[in-house]
């Protein structure tokens, strides 16, 4: 409902001293200017404390454009996260058409349209899907939120209204949100929380949103449904047996909270104070009419006809804190929690509690002191503490009390807060521990502190002497404006309650587990499990085939060769592995070549592979490890292989003709095909790269050289290819092998060298240094214009 023309909210334009048309530019210039004016810190007036926070909430109001929106046309804002207004006009009668009808012919029969007002508490709460996500998700973290998803003109919505509105009765009044959202005006917040239909429930916790399944909404299995939502520990049964071990556990940093009632169901009331409290405090019940509970009570002088709340510090004796009432209500509970949710000396176990325990004073005259003792998680530490706890526990004095917190901190935990400490301090004790600190926090990350003299001991005299240094120092500090010795930046404490990995993947799939149990039903059942199975399928199918490959992969890592090193360690021998070039191969070998890469092919039969072979290994075996060669063979007795040799002689010839080749002369040629670049070069021990290759020989015979010219002039007319330009072959090949025997028998070996007639085992001998030459780039290159198919492919 609006709010009452006596409250009118404050004109936040008259307050920044602007003009409603103003922009956002001119909105922060203002902002800055008034704050740095009326700023506590600067500004000693009375006023100027109320003035800052009054300019800060107007700042605020106009910089966000639906509340200045809603403002400008209303007058007025609403801080909850209830934006969408409505008037009421419920007490209006509303216009029917047929009145006239029906009253002309005096009957009394009135069609009864009253569906609007039914609807009208879901739209006095209805939310937007912005304040969902700016608000009602943040509240949720201490506020359980109660969401209905609504729709006009729905049947169903406007027969749960009742409901809703008792819901809404006994519900808001134990610190239950409770909110509306129209599906189809918010369809996108619809569709994040999988809302499917209308009416919708869902429960909201710590932002993770709760599904009402049942088929039908009543009260009863509505307030089933919230109880089974909340955590199952989150008020715990205490008996006799669990009493010692509940009240014990406060080295959690939390304090203990015992409340007594006579119902066998733990109310949603301590459900709700549960919640909002359960980082600070552990919640138990205790049922009176039962007799495993009767100890507890008369421990504790508990009466049996009311309703009990007692809340327990350190010790587990005496509590700090009660209250009876025949029904607890909910702001008691909290008001008596509130005040005291930590411990008479509480850890500094994460930054929220920093913050709560020691917040930032930027007044000398004001400042709050936080006295830390700085410990170990150990128990012979334990005196320490409980000497500071005593001390703490008899200060009386309300003022030191309200500006003085003490508490102590494990150092191995916060390791970055104490390298803050010491770093900053040259005076600081070597030896942390034992040793309190007092802090002022001026701003979130900056403090000045100074070391208690002395350090904080806990036998006979000496811990007199400690307590009287303590009260000195803490009296001068409240009472003077003396500045403090040092000053340091610190980061963010160490959160000592966050949960682990493990914990964290654990909630995550009870989430993911929630979720598919709320959003999937039969229909979508078999396709997820359709998926599940093959998903399975596929992980178990490539882990079978990386097991085969990795069998087959040890297999012929076995196979290899092994040899011993100079050290005497096996190791694997690399292996020159030759291919044959055949159909099958050749587009692996030739035509997809990746750039930089090269075949190096030898022709050979199955007479002389025998004898070619090993010449032809040995011969490119130092280039094993060349990951960008491959090595292979030509059987010439295939007609397909010779075919393809021929080809290849042709494109690479500067002008095409018709060729005539001897197989047998091409046995021991090389070839070195280049797939990407599309050339190929030539090894022939009759081709002239072979013979100008070698070596001159200083001591050379005129015969040797006339020889050397003859051959090389042989090899040019194409002898070197396997075919003869002229007739002439048999002859010369007659003469060569007349004076090759003279050669012998005038034992000159260089001749025989260089004669035209070769013996198998001598075609491959100079292949060594013609690679050399290969792989400098010195040999003599021909292009093609394309690689030929394969014949008969």
């Amino acid at each position: 409902m609006p709010p009452n023309s006596s409250e009118k909210q404050p004109d936040p334009y008259e307050i920044l001293h602007i003009k409603r048309n103003a922009d956002a530019t001119t909105v922060k210039k203002a902002f800055k200017q008034l704050a740095k004016e009326w700023h506590p810190d600067k500004n000693q007036s009375p006023e100027a404390e109320a003035r800052f926070i009054e300019i800060n909430e107007a700042y605020k109001l106009l910089m966000d454009p639906e509340r200045r929106r809603l403002f400008d046309s209303t007058g007025h804002t609403d801080e909850q996260p209830n934006f969408r207004k409505q008037h009421d006009y419920s007490s209006f009668r509303r216009f029917d058409p047929f009145d006239d009808i029906f009253s002309t012919f005096g009957g009394n029969f009135r069609f009864n349209f009253k569906y609007g007002e039914g609807t009208n508490i879901y739209k006095k709460q209805s939310i937007t899907f912005k304040s969902y996500q700016n608000s009602v998700v943040q509240l949720s973290q201490k506020q359980p939120y109660l969401i209905l998803f609504y729709s006009d003109w729905c049947i169903a919505c406007a027969q749960i209204e009742p409901i809703w509105r008792r819901l809404c009765e006994e519900l808001e009044p134990i610190n239950f949100g409770m909110a509306t959202v129209h599906a189809g005006r918010e369809v996108e917040l619809a569709k994040r929380l999988g809302v499917k239909t209308v009416p919708y429930l869902i429960m909201l916790l710590d932002g993770h949103p709760y599904h009402y399944t049942q088929p039908s909404v009543s009260m009863v299995s509505s307030l089933d449904f919230i109880r089974s939502k909340f955590p199952h520990k989150l008020v715990q049964r205490i008996t006799e047996e669990d009493l010692d071990s509940f009240l014990g556990g406060w080295m959690d940093n939390r304090v203990r909270v015992l409340l007594f009632g006579r119902l066998d169901i733990i109310r949603l009331r301590y459900l709700s104070v549960g919640w909002e409290f359960r980082e600070r405090a552990v919640i138990g019940y205790v049922q009176m009419d039962r007799s495993d509970t009767d100890s507890i009570r008369v421990r504790y002088s508990v009466s049996s006809k009311v309703d009990t709340l007692l809340v327990f510090h350190e010790d587990p004796y005496t509590p700090v804190a009660s209250v009876a009432m025949t029904d607890l209500p909910y702001p008691t509970m909290k008001d008596i929690i509130d005040g005291n949710k930590f411990l008479v000396l509480p850890r500094l176990s994460s930054q929220s509690v920093f913050d709560a325990l020691c917040p930032v004073e930027s007044m000398r005259s004001r400042r709050r002191l936080c006295v830390v003792l700085v410990t170990q998680d150990d128990p012979a530490h334990d005196p320490s503490r409980a000497a500071l706890r005593d001390y703490a526990t008899a200060t009386d004095q309300a003022r030191e009390r309200e500006r003085v917190r003490y508490t102590y901190l494990f150092r191995e935990k916060q390791v970055d807060f104490m390298n803050a400490l010491t770093a900053a301090a040259s005076g600081s004790p070597v030896e942390t521990n034992h040793r309190i600190v007092i802090l002022w926090r001026t701003e979130r990350h900056t403090l000045k502190y100074e070391w208690l003299e002395g350090g904080w001991e806990v036998e006979g005299e000496k811990h007199n002497t400690s307590r009287e240094n303590l009260r000195a120092t803490i009296t001068r500090l409240l009472h003077s404006n003396q500045p403090m010795p040092y000053e340091t930046v610190i980061q963010e404490l160490f959160d000592e309650h966050a949960q682990g990995i493990v914990w964290r993947i654990i909630s995550k799939l009870v989430s993911v587990q929630d979720f598919l149990r709320d959003n999937v039903n039969q229909d979508d059942i078999v396709p997820a499990v359709s998926i599940m199975v093959t998903v399975i399928f596929i992980v178990a199918g490539g882990y079978v085939m990386s097991y085969l490959v990795k069998l087959e992969e040890e297999r012929v890592s076995s196979a290899r060769s092994t040899f011993v090193d100079s050290t005497g360690r096996v190791k694997i021998a690399p292996q020159l592995r030759v291919h044959e070039l055949r159909g099958e191969s050749y587009n692996g070998m030739v035509r997809l070549l990746k750039p930089g890469c090269r075949t190096i092919v030898v022709l050979c039969d199955s007479e002389s592979k025998s004898k070619l072979m090993p010449k032809f290994h040995k011969a490119c075996w130092p280039y094993r490890k060349n990951k960008t060669l491959m090595f292979g063979f030509l059987n010439i007795e295939r007609a397909s292989g010779m075919e393809w040799y021929k080809r290849i002689l042709v494109l690479g010839l500067p002008e095409p003709r018709d060729l005539n080749i001897n197989p047998k002369n091409t046995i021991g040629t090389v070839i070195a095909l280049n797939g990407h670049r599309k050339y190929y070069c030539l090894y022939h021990a009759k081709h002239p790269e072979a013979v100008f290759g070698l070596p001159t020989n200083p001591g050379a015979t005129a015969e040797t050289e006339g020889l050397r010219r003859r051959h090389t002039k042989s090899s040019i007319t194409g002898d070197f290819m396997g075919f003869s330009d002229n007739e002439s072959e048999s002859e010369s090949d007659v003469e060569t092998g007349d004076k090759r025997k003279d050669s012998i028998a005038s034992d000159k070996p260089l001749l025989n060298y260089y004669s035209n007639i070769l013996f198998e085992d001598q075609l491959l001998e100079g292949l060594g240094n013609w690679l050399d030459r290969l792989f400098e780039g010195t040999t003599l290159r021909y292009h093609i214009n394309y690689w030929p198919d394969w014949p008969g492919k």
